[in-house]
C-alpha cells in the first residue's frame, strides 16, 4: 500500500491533525474494510499481525538473568528469550533515551530530526510508525514514557499528534503512583509504574480485539531509570543485596512482571500466534547496572552504552527458538514492521534502519547487509521533570486551564528550523560498524579527530585499537562514516522537508 507523504501545508505546526496521513473518507473506508476482510479470513498468514513494542528505560545488555546476571529474577523475559528470536547484538540507536525513542518511531537516526539528547522534541514533520500503520487500518496506542515532546493538549508533538489514537503517557520517566496524561488530561493513578502501563495497554488491546482491528501498542516503561523506587514487595526480593541495587533490581523485576502480564494475556484473547511482541531498551547500562563485559555505559558510544536486550516473539512465524548474532538496532523496527504490514510511504525520507523481515522469517544470513552509524552530537539535554510538570498540569486543569497555561511546555516550536548546522565540522563522538569492525571518530574541541578501530568479534571490550594494522580498511570506513554524517546534517538542516522554510 502506498500512501502519499503529507506536505508541510497538510500539517500546521501549531495545531497538527491527529492523523497526518491524508486520505478521503472513501479511501479510508476501503482500507478499513480490507483490514476487516483479512481478519475475517481466519488465516494468520493473511491477517496483518498485531504489534506490541515494549521498551525499558536504562536497562543494560547484562541486566537480564538470561544474559548472565546471577541475582536478577526475570522469569518472563527469560521465557520469551527461550521461546522466540533472541537478538544477542541489538543496539540502541543512541546512548540515551529520547534519541533512541525517536529512532523507533521513525526508522531514522535521531540527529536527522534534532533529537540529540534527552528532552529534545521530535519534529512534527517526521512520519511515525503509528501514522504509517494507521494507513493500513491499525488502531494505535501509547502507554508510559513519551519523552519526545509535550504530553499536554494542543502540543504538535504529543502522542495524539504523533499518530496515537489512545494514550496514557508521561512527559519523562515516571514512578509508582504517578500522574499521567490521558490524552491530555492529567490523571492520578495508583499502582506499580510498569504494571500501570501494561494494564492500560491491555485495556486498549482488548478493545481492539473486540472490534477485530489490528493494533499497534507501544508500551514504554519508566524503569529502571533513577531514582530507583521499587515497590515494597519487589524490594523484599532483594533485601540481601547492596543498598544501591535493591530498588534497581526490584524495578527490573517489576518490568518483568508487567511484561509477563501482557504476554500471558495474548493466549486467552486468541491473538498470541499472530502478535509480534518485541522487547528492548533505550540505551546501555547505568552505573549500577551491567554491560555484560562491554566497554562504557549509558551516554557512551562504546558497546556498553549501546548494546541492549532484544527479544521478539511471533509464534506464527518464529515457530522455534533462535538466537542471532546479526547486529541490529532500534532504527530497524520501523522499516521491519512496515515491510511486514505491507506499507510503503510515498516520499519516505532517508532511513537508517533496514527491514529485518528475512531474519525474523529465518531466511537471512547472520551478517548485517549494510553498516550502522552512531553519533553522539554535543548538544545539551533539556530537562523535563515529569512528576512536577504533571502535578502542575493537574492543578491547572482543575482550575479550568486545559493546557496548563505554560506555552513553553507545549513545544509549539518543535517543527521550526531556525538553526543551520555546518557540514564542514562534525563535532562529538561518532562510530561506524561494518560487519564485526567498529570505527570511532572522536572530535576534539579544535576540530581535529582521533580515530580508533576495533574488531568486535575478537575484542568486544574495545581495548585493542588496531587502526595501524588495518589502514586500508580504516580509510574505507572513515570515508563511509563522514559521508553518512554529512547526509545526517543535510536532514538536520531540512533537506527532508523541502516545503518547510
Amino acid at each position: 500500500m502506498k500512501v502519499r507523504r503529507p506536505t508541510h501545508h497538510d500539517v500546521p505546526l501549531g495545531n497538527r491533525s491527529l492523523n497526518r496521513v491524508r486520505y478521503s473518507g472513501v479511501s479510508l473506508a476501503i482500507v478499513m474494510v480490507a483490514a476487516g476482510l483479512l481478519l475475517a479470513a481466519g488465516t494468520s498468514q493473511a491477517a496483518p499481525p498485531n504489534i506490541i513494542l515494549v521498551m525499558a528505560d536504562d536497562q543494560g545488555w547484562g541486566d537480564m538473568a538470561y544474559n548472565g546476571d546471577p541475582v536478577l529474577q526475570t522469569p518472563n523475559f527469560d521465557a520469551a528469550a527461550k521461546a522466540g528470536l533472541r537478538f544477542d547484538r541489538f543496539y540502541a540507536a543512541a546512548p540515551v533515551c529520547s534519541p533512541t525513542r525517536a529512532s523507533v518511531l521513525t526508522g531514522r537516526h535521531p540527529n536527522r530530526m534534532g533529537v540529540f539528547k534527552w528532552g529534545h522534541a521530535i519534529r512534527p514533520q517526521e512520519i511515525t510508525i503509528a501514522e504509517a500503520l494507521k494507513s493500513a487500518g491499525y488502531t494505535t496506542g501509547h502507554f508510559g514514557k513519551w519523552h519526545l515532546g509535550s504530553v499536554r493538549p494542543g502540543s504538535p508533538v504529543n502522542p495524539g499528534n504523533s499518530g496515537f489514537d489512545v494514550w496514557l503517557s508521561a512527559e519523562n520517566f515516571y514512578d509508582n503512583n504517578p500522574i499521567l496524561s490521558r490524552e491530555g488530561r492529567a490523571t492520578p493513578i495508583e499502582g506499580e509504574s510498569s504494571m500501570i502501563a501494561a494494564d492500560a495497554a491491555l485495556d486498549f488491546i482488548e478493545g481492539a480485539v473486540k472490534k477485530k482491528q489490528p493494533f499497534l501498542a507501544v508500551v514504554w516503561f519508566g524503569s529502571p531509570h533513577s531514582p530507583h523506587r521499587a515497590s515494597d514487595e519487589l524490594r523484599e526480593l532483594y533485601r540481601d543485596q547492596p543498598k544501591n541495587r535493591i530498588d534497581f533490581l526490584g524495578e527490573i523485576t517489576g518490568m518483568d512482571r508487567a511484561f509477563g502480564k501482557l504476554r500471558d494475556a495474548l493466549e486467552p484473547l486468541g491473538i498470541r500466534d499472530n502478535t509480534i511482541l518485541w522487547y528492548t531498551s533505550d540505551n546501555g547500562a547505568l552505573g549500577v547496572g551491567s554491560t555484560g563485559g562491554h566497554r562504557g555505559k549509558k551516554g557512551s558510544i562504546y558497546e556498553g552504552g549501546l548494546l541492549v536486550p532484544g527479544i521478539l516473539e511471533w509464534p506464527t512465524v518464529v515457530k522455534d527458538h533462535r538466537a542471532t548474532d546479526m547486529r541490529c538496532n532500534s532504527s530497524d523496527i520501523y522499516p521491519t514492521l512496515l515491510d511486514i504490514a505491507g506499507v510503503q510511504m510515498d516520499d519516505q525520507p532517508p532511513l537508517d534502519g533496514i527491514s529485518l523481515r528475512n531474519l525474523i522469517e529465518g531466511d537471512s544470513p547472520e551478517t548485517r547487509p549494510q553498516p550502522m552509524g552512531f553519533w553522539d552530537y554535543p548538544a545539551g539535554g533539556i530537562s523535563t521533570p515529569s512528576a512536577a510538570w504533571m502535578a502542575q498540569l493537574l492543578e491547572a486543569q482543575k482550575k479550568g486551564s486545559e493546557d496548563g497555561g505554560d506555552q513553553g511546555k507545549l513545544r509549539l516550536d518543535a517543527g521550526k528550523l531556525t538553526k543551520k548546522y555546518p557540514a564542514d565540522t562534525l563535532p562529538g563522538h561518532s562510530a561506524w560498524i561494518d560487519g564485526d569492525w567498529k570505527l570511532h571518530r572522536i572530535a576534539g574541541k579544535q576540530g581535529q579527530a582521533k580515530w580508533e578501530l576495533y574488531n568486535l568479534a575478537e575484542d568486544r571490550a574495545e581495548k585493542n585499537n588496531v587502526l595501524g594494522d588495518h589502514e586500508d580498511r580504516a580509510k574505507q570506513m572513515q570515508a563511509a562514516l563522514l559521508a553518512w554524517q554529512k547526509s545526517v546534517i543535510a536532514s538536520l538542516n531540512g533537506a527532508d522537508y523541502p516545503s518547510v522554510e
